[in-house]
């Protein structure tokens, strides 16, 4: 995993390595082993670079082909296979690494080469042939991408920080991005982003920036979530039974975390929360024949209502497989003094409380290795949520095609707030209409899916989980350069589970509990499904409640004014209150906090 930078003009200016150094420097946990800058007049790239494939100086980035420049952050799986096709088709290479591969791919194939590859990808081409930077981002947006229009031309980099480092981009609050934040519990689709001038490019798409700066972009990969017509299915026949789904997913799962294991010269290890995600892919490298597997889980201290670990869960893992497992346990009291870092490491305001979990986790296993395979996805893939079987019974009452039906079976089961609600606790000047509503209402109304319950989890999949819990994995294992491989977010394995029948994804990942009996402990199949305990940061009481009112009644935050400061103070007044909390129990008043926290951090920079 990487860093990545660059900036381009059409006006004349030079690219300098003085505004890269800065950018780079605010990546430097994202590729500590190795730096890089190309300049070609008024273009200009810079790689930070974390040594997983090929460890030797032919690696280093930004890496050069006649008049190919590339520089690329992210794993491509079947980087052997295509690099021996590649061979074969008459290309010659100088690294064993899958940056190489991507080069020589352009070449053969030009950016339709982003359809042979298995990955989590973002890279950068500076085609000096055609004068075209080249950008693009794997399917399901695992690898982040953020670009910038300044003057006179364009900049990007993995993460915000590195683009906020000149200090020219235009830090005022997108009243867009404030409405998908607060409604769907900060998630802000690309590419609009909490800021007006920074923006992300689209999971699935590339984009061409030309020499007198026209962007053109194009979706290379879409979802489909309709049952196969014929009797095969991506090269094999169709199940006929839940049985055989079952078989052919977990075929699938097995050879995603196969992929994983394999395109790495270093060690991988295994976050191992207890949960069933997790748990099947401990059990799936042991089917590999993997021994010695590095396991790690965390836990916090216990509160009156809920415990704050998984041990015994994880244990039985560990025990069942033999793996080498490591369990952390952090006090209370030193979690929120670390949360100041864990929201410095975010690219964007993200409000899920397990980040800081992510962040003190990957702190510890980094000292260890530097790949872990993590088990986000699988919710969102495989139906593991509650409000899912609720959606799927409000959508057989409605039309499929009519857009005001899907929002109405969708918006009460999963949105923080109403767009009435929105309007009264939000000052007038970043008013908006209902935006969130009429992006979800069109994507649950899309083609190619048969029914309701497939269009939300197609949803969640290529657009709600990018910015929640693929982002925050992301962002908090980088923070400490930790690579974190999702098995369950494969293409492949994505595509199969979007296919087999809604009723296998209504009761609880059904189709992974299947998959797991017998090689899972029954325990950990048949327990219900919970949040991931995180006490300290959950009840809003204490230290943490005076925590969130200072950054809310600072002087700061009243000047910025984003809040109606009447609500604001009702919600301070009573912050546990039924109507303190969102339709998936998350704290309104921690979403108002954290985004507050975010500004303070990112635009201010005054904690």
């Amino acid at each position: 995993m990487c860093g990545i930078c660059g900036e381009i003009y059409f006006d004349g200016q030079q690219a300098s390595e003085a505004r890269l150094k800065p950018m780079l420097a605010e990546m430097q946990q994202r590729g500590p082993d190795d730096e890089g800058i190309w300049l070609d007049g008024h273009v200009g790239l810079g790689h930070k670079r974390l040594s997983i494939i090929d460890l030797s100086a032919c690696g280093h980035q930004p890496m050069l082909d006649q008049e190919l420049t590339l520089v690329f952050n992210g794993c491509i799986y079947n980087y052997v296979a295509l690099r021996d096709e590649l061979i074969e088709l008459g290309h010659h290479f100088n690294s064993h690494s899958d940056t190489e591969v991507i080069l020589k791919a352009y070449r053969q194939w030009g950016m339709e080469c982003v359809n042979r590859f298995e990955g989590m990808f973002a890279f950068a081409i500076w085609d000096d042939h055609n004068h075209q930077l080249l950008m693009a981002r794997d399917r399901i947006g695992i690898k982040p991408l953020y670009y910038a229009m300044v003057e006179g031309g364009v900049r990007f980099a993995s993460n915000t920080q590195a683009l906020l480092a000149e200090g020219d981009i235009d830090t005022e609050i997108d009243p867009i991005g404030l409405h998908y934040q607060l409604t769907l519990h900060a998630v802000i689709p690309a590419p609009h982003t909490i800021l007006k001038g920074i923006r992300k490019l689209e999971p699935g798409h590339w984009m061409i920036i030309n020499p007198d700066g026209q962007v053109y972009k194009k979706r290379y990969w879409h979802l489909e979530a309709q049952r196969p017509k014929s009797d095969s299915f991506k090269g094999k026949p169709t199940p006929s039974n839940e049985k055989e789904w079952v078989d052919a997913i977990h075929e699938s799962l097995k050879e995603a975390v196969h992929k994983r294991l394999t395109a790495s010269d270093v060690p991988v290890g295994v976050l191992l929360s207890g949960g069933l995600d997790s748990s099947l892919l401990v059990a799936m490298l042991a089917e590999a024949g993997v021994e010695n597997i590095k396991t790690y889980s965390i836990g916090f201290e216990d509160a009156p209502e809920e415990k704050g670990n998984e041990f015994e869960f994880s244990d039985m893992v560990a025990e069942r497989y033999n793996t080498d497992h490591k369990k952390f346990h952090i006090a209370n009291e030193t979690v929120l003094p670390r949360l100041h870092e864990a929201v410095e490491a975010m690219a964007e305001p993200m409000v899920g409380q397990d980040a800081v979990a992510f962040y003190l986790l990957s702190e510890q296993v980094a000292k260890e290795v530097k790949v872990v395979l993590s088990g986000q996805g699988a919710d969102e893939v495989f139906g593991g949520y509650f409000w899912y079987p609720l959606m799927a019974e409000a959508g057989k009452q409605i039309d499929l095609e009519n857009p005001e039906q899907a929002l109405q079976a969708f918006a009460p089961y999963y949105f923080d707030r109403s767009h009435q609600e929105w309007l009264s606790v939000i000052n007038e000047k970043y008013h908006v209409h209902d935006v969130t509503g009429e992006f979800v209402a069109d994507r649950l109304t899309e083609a190619g899916a048969d029914e309701f319950l497939d269009q939300v989890l197609r949803l969640d999949t290529t657009t709600l989980i990018v910015d929640d819990p693929v982002k925050r994995v992301d962002n908090m294992t980088m923070a400490w350069s930790l690579e974190a491989r999702v098995p369950f977010l494969d293409h492949d394995l994505v595509e199969w589970a979007m296919a087999a029948p809604p009723e296998m994804k209504t009761g609880g990942k059904h189709i992974l509990k299947a998959i797991g009996r017998g090689i899972v402990p029954d325990a950990i199949i048949d327990r219900p499904k919970v949040a991931f305990p995180m006490p300290a940061l959950k009840y809003v009481r204490g230290d943490f409640y005076e925590f969130m009112k200072q950054l809310l009644t600072c002087e700061a935050a009243q000047k910025r004014g984003i809040f109606n400061q009447e609500k604001l103070a009702e919600l301070l007044e009573n912050p546990e209150a039924e109507n303190a909390f969102t339709a998936i129990q998350g704290s309104k008043l921690w979403h108002a906090a954290l985004l507050e926290f975010w500004l303070q951090k990112h635009v201010d920079k005054t904690l």
